[in-house]
Formats: C-alpha cells, structure tokens, sequence
C-alpha cells in the first residue's frame, strides 16, 4: 500500500506512535510518505520506503495566525495525486482530520482518497473537549472513513464527549520488542549511576497533566532510604520548576534532566523503574516502552493505564496524586530483588505478548483493507 500520514512532528506520544508506525509499515514493504510541517522527531528519512514531504507556510499581513490547516490540505492533496497514495492516516484529530477531509474533497472528481484519524488523548479530552472546538471535532470524527483509538477508555470518553455513534476501532499502542530490551552491560549503566545505586525514570513531555513535581517528590522519598539516580527524559513547561524543586529537596545532584532525547532504548535499557504519576493517560507509551526493556512501572490508576499495566503483576499502581504510595510501592520493588525480578520479567512478558509490533502493527493493515474495500 501507499500511505500518507501526517502527525505533530513532535515529542508527544502521539507523534512517536505515527513515527513508529509509519517505519514499521515501511519495514514490511509499504511506501510511508509523512505529511508535516517538520520532520518527525523519531523519523529516519533515509530509511527504504520512507518518504518526507514539508508543509509550507507563507506568513500574510492579512493572517493574524498562520492557516497551517489549509496549507496543510493543499499538500496533502498534492502528495496524495504525486505519489498516487491510497489513503491518509491522520494522528490527532485536530486539525489533522479536517485538513484530510478537505484534501480528499479537492480530488472528489478525479479520485477517491479515504482517510483514517487516530484519536491519541488530548485531542479528545482537553482540545476536543474544548466548547470552541468541540463541534468541529465531533464533525472531523464522523467525517472519517475509519476511526481508530488507542485505548478503551479513550473510545468511552469520546462516545460520552462527543456522542459519536459510529464505529472507533481499538488498536493499542505498540513497541518493537527486537529494539526496545534490558541492557545487562555494566558499563552501560555505569554512565549514569554508581554501582549501589538504582536507577528511576521518567519520559514525558513534561506538561502539567504529567505531573513530574511528582515524579520529584516521589524520587526524594526514594532515596532516603536508598541510594538511587532519576533520569528525567523530555523537556516542557513544568522542567523548570522540576529542577527548582529538586534543588528545594535536596536531591538536584542525584536528579539528571536529560533533555529531549532520541535514544530512547539506551537509557531505558538501563533503568530500574518508570515514575508515571500523570494526571490522565489514554494508554501510556512511555510505560510500554519502558516494559519492553524489562523495567517496572509505578503509575496512577487513571485513564487507560489499567489497560495497560496489571498492577501487582508487572506493575504498581496508586491514585493520582498520592505521594507516599508511590514511593511505598517503588521502594517495596527496588528494595527486593526478588520481587523486582518478578515484576521485571512480567513486565517484559506483557510488552511480547500483548503489545510487540508484531501483534499490532498487522491491526492497522487490516484495517487499511478493509477502509478501502469499502469504496
């Protein structure tokens, strides 16, 4: 098949998915060509069957802000006639999904081009939810050929927001279990902490719904009773008063801001355990991908985490919020090995099993064939 997909080419969580995607479709013969106003974070261009096309903006007196949804649906039409694409996949309904629209009615007459939006989260409970855009997201859902979603709970809550009766498919995220695994070289951990020390993380784009003044908090109690490192991975608003806060705690030596990265697996692959105190989370990418290299997570029991990490099994969960359950829970692993190595393998065992490229990214395929059956 030949895909257009276009996505914030960003660090959130539904850029990294379109990215993935895209290169894993790619690595099983399709033409993938990314739609976008910069090149994804994670994308590697030069990769077989990987294909990048910018959207221009042009800046008019006339413009208060910049009509990137229009531009964007000119190039998407382009792309769409040059490359003879069979459909786009759009991440993020706004405005993706409308650009998609009006794309494919600018080839009404000459061609069919379907296209599939993938709900992510913010788009639906925060931007969606948004009295001024809700109605026109509502529209760009019921407008698609094919709705997908990456988590139950975010199918509920878009039924329950915006009332849309017709058919959203659940296709979880995914993680390339070949890429993403533990790294038991010593050395490797050794860049980042002393031998006696375990290792936290946390991989968000730190927005106040990922609540990293927490992830501080709960390191600071950590490590009073043990010896431990906290590599914070991303970069956003709430950085800064992360760090002023490791500083007012004392722990700011032992708390390593990272920054955005994009060598994800290395420095997962040597950690010990994933802090994910968010406030909501449709699925929650950064706690697969850190299961895959065999690294428990203590996360909030909200959103569509349940779906995602079994707590008690190959992971540990608390309400939002709740500061010293999370560091409860996160000392009663990294202070029993045992335990520790039972979450660790769970955790690794979850990501084969339930959510390994392997298992989701045929998902999609299917779903592409059926959306273009149905023309």
């Amino acid at each position: 098949m030949n895909i257009g997909i276009t996505c914030y080419p960003t660090y959130g969580g539904s850029g990294i998915v379109a990215t993935e995607l895209g290169m894993e479709l790619a690595a099983r013969g399709h033409q993938v060509h990314f739609i976008s106003y910069a090149n994804p974070i994670r994308l590697a261009a030069d990769s077989p069957g990987i294909h990048y096309h910018e959207v221009e903006v042009s800046t008019y007196p006339l413009f208060q802000y910049p009509p990137y949804s229009l531009a964007l649906a000119s190039r998407m039409a382009e792309v769409a006639e040059a490359a003879g694409l069979d459909l786009l996949h759009v991440h993020y309904a706004i405005p993706h999904a409308i650009s998609a629209m009006l794309a494919k009615l600018m080839l009404a007459g000459r061609r069919r081009l379907p296209f599939i939006t993938t709900l992510h989260g913010t788009d639906i409970t925060l931007v969606g939810a948004d009295r001024s855009y809700l109605p026109i997201t509502k529209f760009s859902i019921e407008q698609s050929d094919g709705v997908t979603s990456i988590s139950r709970y975010l199918e509920e809550r878009t039924r329950t927001v915006f009332g849309v009766a017709s058919e959203i498919r659940v296709i979880h995220n995914f993680v390339n279990c070949r890429l993403y695994r533990r790294n038991p070289d010593p050395a490797a951990r050794a860049v980042y902490a002393g031998p006696a020390q375990m290792i936290l993380v946390h991989l968000s784009n730190f927005r106040p719904v990922k609540r990293v003044l927490d992830v501080v908090r709960v390191f600071a109690r950590v490590r009073r009773d043990i010896p431990a490192k906290l590599l914070m991975i991303g970069d956003g608003p709430d950085r800064g008063p992360a760090e002023a806060l490791a500083r007012e705690l004392g722990v700011e030596a032992d708390a390593v801001f990272v920054g955005k990265q994009n060598r994800i697996p290395e420095l997962l692959g040597v950690a010990d355990l994933m802090l994910l105190p968010s406030e909501h989370e449709a699925f929650g990418l950064a706690a697969l991908e850190a299961m895959a290299c065999g690294v428990p997570t203590v996360a909030a029991r909200t959103g569509g985490l349940p779906e995602l990490i079994t707590d008690r099994i190959d992971g540990l969960m608390a309400p939002v919020g709740d500061i010293e359950a999370m560091a409860a829970h996160a000392l009663s692993l990294l202070g029993d090995s045992a335990s520790w190595g039972r979450f660790s393998a769970a955790a690794r065992l979850t990501a084969e099993t339930r959510f390994s490229t392997d298992l989701i990214i045929p998902q999609y395929e299917e779903y592409y064939r059926r959306v273009l059956a149905e023309g």
